[in-house]
Parts: structure tokens; C-alpha cells; sequence
């Protein structure tokens, strides 16, 4: 990894790999969605982000005449960016499933005496968190995702999913690997949205895939976006109610402008294949400087007003570490714990993404959990 010349270190997310557990013995999975793969996306001009100063405030109406039986001055209208600003309703369902299988779960049953048990269930087993499909398993992906999905609408809870099989992902770093081209991407993500069942449900849409796509040509990055486009059109179509959202990378990364850019040739300025976009997954970038950049980056990616944003606050209690490390940095803290309702315009949730005590590939290997970092980060 290294530094931007503008002093902005340049990190990409080495992504917990939490998968969904109960394959069903490699069974093929049903029939899919058919949905043939899209063109590329039209570049279109990147629009400077506007800085809040900048945002034209909408004046008072001129009063009417004033009139005996009415007094009072005319209300002032809000300005546009107040008006988009204001909080967010909730989802039908506001609370978060919590998948009953996972790697810390797995943990805390298994180690019924060790001190740290209690802090490390109460702190984090208990949160709901996002399950990673990250191993390339065409056969059985449509079947585990549903497993996932109903087990959300049985309890009527809302289940985060995160698709992570693009390929070349992550640049060949720590978590490399994926399907083996895009062609097979595709058909892969058809499987995926057939297991999406018709409840609500949050799709995180493959992190690191625009934010990182510097390491491709410009020819592998616009097959790339084409291919992302698609997936969230196909995710949509096959359930209505998911709400899918982009990679935006995080606010010590690249211009609102630029990766806004970037987000547009993906799709996710279009309603037919997005909700918005997510930020700081794998990361620690404090909320309050998450929640400025998303802004920054919807205002500069446009699209309809409904677009929104997700910021993963799992590790982010203490900030970003000084020297911009993102490997298992010693010193950080849990975050703000998942919710549906930010009270934050704009921001329609904080998840936690990257579940806390995965290993970045550090203490331990890539997406693997680590009872000692767990306890730092909860303790």
C-alpha cells in the first residue's frame, strides 16, 4: 500500500471472509434469473463535489400584501441540502438479523470458560452482522444465501449479505481470489439473487471493487463496472425489496469526485441498480468523517434523491491509526453498534460489515477470528 501525494493513504480493505454456512452437499441449485449481460456504461463527465459553502441556499419568497386576518410573516422554504439532509425513515422492519452461525459464535460456544468469553459474546456475538459469501461455489450458492434470507424473514429481521467474488479482487492481495472471469461472475451473481427470497434485505455489494479498480486497465475496469451495473440490476429484479449498495471506498481514500465517477460507470447512480452506496468496510475511519464524505460522494454522484448510504462502523470506535496502517492495527476500538435507524440524512444505516475479530491478515490469517484482537477491540 502506499501514500497518495496528497497525504491520503491509499488502503484497500482486506475484507473479512465470513461465509454462510449449510452447503447442501453440493446439490445444483434451481433455475435462475435470466438476465443477459449488459454493455458497457457510457463514461459520463465526473462533476466536482461541492463543498457545503458552495450548496446555493434557497431564499424566502417575496411576502404577499399583508393581510389583517394573517399577520404573521410567510415561513421561510429549507434549502435543497437541508431538504435532502434530514433523517431518513427506517425500513419496514428496523432491526438486523443476526446469522446463528459464524466464526465468533462458533468461538464463544466453544470456549465456555475462557475470561474473555463474556466481554467478547456480550460485545460482539450478540450484534447482528453481515455474512460474507466469499468462496466462488456456483452449485450451492443459491441455496446458502437462502438459507441467510429466510432465516431474516422468519424473524422478521433485516439480513446483510455481502457478495465478494469479482474478480481479481483486491488487487491479489491478502484476499485475493474470486471467480474466474467475468463471464462466470455473472452467472455466479444470478445464483446469488436467486437465494435474495422477496423480504428486505441489504446487499453490500462487492467491497473494494470500485474503490480498488486502479490496478486494472482501462479496459478491465470498464468491463468491471459493466458487470457491477448489472449484478445490481439482477439483485433488484430478482426482489424488489433488496437494497443494494456500491463501494465507495472510505473518506481517507480517493476525492469524492473521483470515486463518484467511477460509482456512475458502476451503476449506482440508477435506481434500476442501486440504493446508494457503502463506505469504511474493513476500515476505521471515524463516523462523523464517514458520514461528511458519503454525502460529498452522493452529492457528486447525483441520481435520485432516494439514494443513500451504509457506513460499517465495526472497528472505527477510535479512528483511523495515524500512519494509516489498516492490517490489524493495534489501539482501535468497536464502533457505533448496527442499526437501521442513524437519525443522519442520508445515511440509511450503520452495519457492521466486517465482523470484529476477523483477522485483515495480520494476527491471524485473512478473515479468520482472533480471540485476542476480538477482546482488544472490545474490552
Amino acid at each position: 500500500m502506499v501514500a497518495a501525494a496528497s497525504v491520503v493513504i491509499a488502503v484497500g480493505t482486506a475484507a473479512g471472509m465470513l461465509s454462510a454456512l449449510g452447503d447442501d452437499g453440493g446439490a445444483a441449485d434451481e433455475a435462475r434469473p435470466e438476465v443477459t449481460r449488459s454493455p458497457r456504461l457510457q463514461s459520463l463527465p465526473v462533476a466536482p463535489s461541492p463543498s457545503p459553502s458552495a450548496a446555493p441556499s434557497v431564499s424566502a419568497s417575496p411576502s404577499a400584501p399583508a393581510s389583517k386576518a394573517s399577520p404573521s410573516p410567510s415561513p421561510k422554504k429549507k434549502s435543497a441540502k437541508a431538504e435532502k439532509d434530514k433523517p431518513r425513515a427506517a425500513a419496514a422492519s428496523t432491526r438486523l438479523y443476526r446469522h446463528p452461525r459464524s466464526q465468533v459464535l462458533d468461538w464463544v460456544r466453544a470456549h465456555p470458560g475462557d475470561p474473555r468469553q463474556d466481554v467478547i459474546e456480550s460485545r460482539i456475538a450478540d450484534h447482528p452482522a453481515a455474512v460474507w459469501f466469499a468462496d466462488y461455489t456456483p452449485a450451492t450458492i443459491t441455496s446458502r444465501v437462502r438459507a441467510v434470507t429466510s432465516g431474516g424473514a422468519a424473524e422478521s429481521r433485516v439480513p446483510v449479505v455481502v457478495p465478494y467474488a469479482i474478480p481479481d479482487r483486491d488487487c491479489g492481495g491478502h484476499s485475493q481470489g474470486g471467480a474466474p472471469d467475468l463471464d462466470a461472475y455473472d452467472d455466479w451473481i444470478d445464483r446469488f439473487a436467486a437465494g435474495l427470497g422477496s423480504g428486505d434485505v441489504i446487499v453490500v455489494l462487492e467491497p473494494d471493487s470500485v474503490a480498488q479498480a486502479e490496478c486494472l486497465s482501462a479496459g478491465e475496469r470498464a468491463d468491471r463496472f459493466a458487470s457491477l451495473a448489472r449484478a445490481g440490476r439482477v439483485l433488484k429484479d430478482a426482489n424488489p425489496r433488496a437494497r443494494v449498495y456500491f463501494d465507495a471506498g472510505h473518506s481517507g481514500w480517493h476525492a469524492p469526485a473521483k470515486q463518484a465517477g467511477w460509482l456512475r460507470q458502476a451503476g449506482a447512480a440508477s435506481a434500476d441498480s442501486s440504493d446508494g452506496i457503502f463506505s469504511n468496510v474493513s476500515n476505521f475511519h471515524a463516523t462523523a468523517d464517514e458520514v461528511a464524505y458519503v454525502r460529498a460522494v452522493l452529492d457528486a454522484l447525483g441520481g435520485p434523491a432516494s439514494l443513500g448510504a451504509v457506513i460499517d462502523t465495526s472497528r472505527n470506535g477510535n479512528g483511523a491509526p495515524s500512519d494509516g496502517e489498516w492490517c490489524d492495527p493495534a489501539g482501535r476500538k468497536l464502533g457505533r453498534a448496527p442499526t437501521l435507524s442513524t437519525g443522519m440524512g442520508r445515511v440509511d444505516a450503520y452495519l457492521w460489515v466486517k465482523l470484529p475479530g476477523e483477522s485483515d491478515g495480520c494476527k491471524g490469517k485473512p478473515g479468520t477470528f482472533t480471540p485476542s484482537y476480538a477482546y482488544a477491540l472490545a474490552r
